[in-house]
């Protein structure tokens, strides 16, 4: 059965200069400020939709990646997993780099490294950011 999540944005201004706010409208569990020098300078205690990516894709890729280690027999004991979006002004987001640590026993490097870029090719987060010319994977399998 599908699934809609709703995100909802009110905007004040114009961009350089205005301001606005995103809220999680579908679980309803916050509403967070947002604007333009969020995006291309310091976020100051204001979000950008490239950290709401960041949030998306680190959580999406953190299920994918333990889904597929169960489909293989394996439990993960803790898996953390890290996405930093670079967002160039002008061009878009020209980035984006996961980094995954995780605990899995009885599981070796190799098909550590394998189910990681797997996760990576399937998750649907990742399937949604093709465009994306740049992304990259550092996984660690903690022993």
């Amino acid at each position: 059965m599908a699934t809609t999540r709703t995100a909802q944005t009110h905007w004040e201004g114009n961009l350089l200069e205005g301001k606005g706010t995103v809220a999680l409208a579908s679980s309803n569990i916050g509403t967070y400020d947002v604007n333009w020098p969020a995006r291309a300078e310091q976020p100051n205690g204001v979000t950008s939709p490239e950290e709401l990516i960041a949030a998306a894709h680190s959580s999406c890729y953190s299920m994918a990646f333990s889904h597929g280690l169960a489909g293989k027999g394996y439990t993960v004991a803790s898996l953390d997993t890290k996405a930093d979006v670079t967002f160039q002004p002008g061009e878009g987001i020209t980035g984006i780099v996961l980094t995954v640590k995780a605990s899995v026993p009885g599981l070796s490097e190799a098909d550590f490294q394998a189910a990681a870029e797997d996760a990576k090719k399937n998750c649907p987060v990742s399937q949604a950011l093709a465009g994306v010319k740049n992304i990259t994977l550092n996984a660690e399998l903690l022993g």
